[in-house]
């Protein structure tokens, strides 16, 4: 793993909880933690704090977003590459079972015949 890699991923775990801390602190459709910040609340107003969590929360998720996509790339794929389909056929044609050619010829079973007629 690089050190690119690390560091990004670390920045994922931390904007991951920052952004579990900003859903938390918005106000739900009942009373949401938020209400536990009436200070907060009196000296923003409460419109202007909510629209500052929905702004904070949406910059996280993009954050989040773009620096996957970001992480992604940097994993990189060095001397990775194995052909899989040569083994394959390979195994395949060595391992055959070997089936017998013509069914095996069973004779049919004895049927008695009744000594007597039934009645």
């Amino acid at each position: 793993m690089s050190a690119i890699f690390t560091i990004l991923t670390v920045l994922i775990v931390i904007a991951s909880i920052l952004l579990t801390i900003v859903v938390l602190l918005q106000n739900g459709k009942g009373d949401g933690m938020a209400s536990n910040f009436v200070a907060g609340n009196q000296t923003f107003g409460v419109r202007q704090t909510a629209d500052m969590l929905e702004k904070v929360s949406w910059g996280l998720v993009t954050f989040i977003l773009v620096v996957s996509i970001v992480t992604s790339f940097t994993t990189g794929t060095k001397g990775t590459e194995v052909d899989v389909t040569n083994k394959i056929e390979n195994a395949a044609s060595e391992q055959q079972p070997s089936f017998p050619s013509a069914p095996v010829q069973q004779s049919a079973p004895a049927q008695e015949v009744p000594s007597t007629p039934a009645k």
